[in-house]
């Protein structure tokens, strides 16, 4: 198992690229299977999800060829209508199949997803607006079976906003006979960002990044070309590395309207930041200041931040609070950056941050994706070695971070099994 080693203390100072949206591609990958016709993807992330749900996508009978950031998919011979366990379990979002399979060929076997252990994440939501639009579903050995002669369009309430329920919906909505009417849906980019492609396929869409979309079904769709946003959570990743190594670093191809209450939080922080159209530069100089803050959906504060900003938060100038309302077991990262010098507590939901002047390396291990994050920030921040392992989790999410991170002053290696 690879290990991240890390000599804190450098200064960070340069330029870095940003990749595509990993929670942008996964499902735009997953919309190839609406269509027999080709899709041109391009800004594909290089990442071992990205990887698993191409392979997932082969195995039911997709061509997929892929060429550095850009990916050619055509689904005019998918057959083999499941997806299963083995690579299921791996990734949540392989549940996005799921929509897709019954909206065009009447019929999916999904396993239930796994993923990072960060909390419970139900499909409950996914299955509910299916069977609104009349598809018939069991679930039968830990699969969900889904049938369909041809789904109607219906209103869906869902209990709460759900990102992947959305897409899931949103996709076989595309297909279903009628008009299809998607309430308290999410407004995440990404999901507008599969919105867009899938207008570009032929779908019918109104009211595209607010939390009601309105669908009138198609007979099919067709093929299109399709540039993948830039990782507005990678993009927030790097700008808090920067606001706790110090530096002068630019981000280069990536947003700055689609990350506002990450940006607002930036400059509480202490943080100068300057921006282009595709750019922004982040400038930092002094001891960060304690910024406390509660996650929430889109436009709201994003949970996928909350690990990375803590890491910020740990060498502060003051003490603050983090109360996370998305995932119950998100907090997992707090035990790894306390052997890092940290002094956190737990109270529910919400974790009190006491900034220390200075973190000192040690070796902690990484339990899901963000976290895996946050620990290389309190790394480049903390005085002498930290050794990170299992980052396999970083690798699902992260283009290469630590050549990254190199290219712009940090001690940073790969360490392989």
């Amino acid at each position: 198992m690879d290990k991240l080693r890390i000599v804190g203390g450098n200064r960070l100072s340069g330029e870095i690229a940003i990749s595509g949206a990993k929670n942008a591609a996964l499902p735009i990958l997953c919309a190839g299977l609406l269509t027999a016709d080709t899709l041109h993807l391009s800004n594909i992330p290089h990442l071992h999800d990205v990887a698993t749900m191409l392979k997932l996508l082969r195995q039911m009978g997709m061509r997929a060829e892929q060429d550095d950031g850009h990916v050619a998919l055509n689904g005019g011979a998918v057959a083999h209508l499941e997806a299963p366990y083995d690579l299921v379990k791996t990734m949540r979002a392989s549940i996005l199949v799921l929509g897709p399979l019954v909206a065009r060929f009447g019929e999916a076997k999904v396993s239930l997803p796994g993923g990072c252990g960060i909390g419970s994440r139900p499909v409950d939501q996914h299955i509910k607006g299916l069977q609104a639009m009349g598809a018939d579903i069991s679930i039968e050995a830990g699969y969900i079976h889904a049938k369909a002669k041809k789904l109607k369009g219906t209103r869906v309430v869902t209990d709460m906003i759900t990102v992947t329920g959305t897409e899931n919906l949103l996709m076989a909505a595309t297909l279903a006979e009628g008009e299809t009417v998607l309430e308290n849906a999410a407004r995440e980019p990404e999901v507008t960002d599969l919105a867009n492609l899938l207008v570009k396929m032929g779908a019918r869409i109104d009211g595209i990044g607010t939390d009601r979309l309105v669908i009138q079904g198609v007979s099919q769709l067709h093929g299109a070309s399709h540039t993948v946003i830039a990782d507005r959570i990678e993009t927030g990743t790097y700008l808090c590395a920067v606001a706790a190594a110090g530096g002068d670093v630019t981000l280069r191809h990536t947003r700055t309207d689609i990350l506002d209450a990450a940006l607002n939080k930036l400059r509480e922080v202490g943080v100068i930041l300057t921006s282009g159209e595709d750019w922004i530069r982040a400038q930092m100089a002094a001891r960060p200041k304690p910024v406390s803050f509660r996650t929430t959906e889109y436009p709201g504060f994003p949970t996928d931040m909350q690990a990375q900003f803590m890491a910020v938060n740990c060498i502060a100038d003051g003490s603050s609070r983090v109360t996370e309302t998305i995932f119950e077991n998100r907090f997992m990262h707090v035990q790894e950056m306390n052997r890092l010098g940290a002094s956190i507590e737990i109270d529910g939901h919400t974790a009190i941050v006491h900034g220390v002047e200075k973190l000192v390396g040690a070796p902690v291990m990484a339990t899901d994706l963000r976290a895996s994050a946050s620990l290389v920030i309190a790394a480049l921040a903390a005085q002498g070695e930290t050794v990170i392992d299992r980052i396999y989790h970083l690798d699902r999410g992260y283009d290469r971070m630590e050549v990254k991170l190199s290219a712009v002053g940090a001690n940073i290696e790969r360490v392989k099994a």
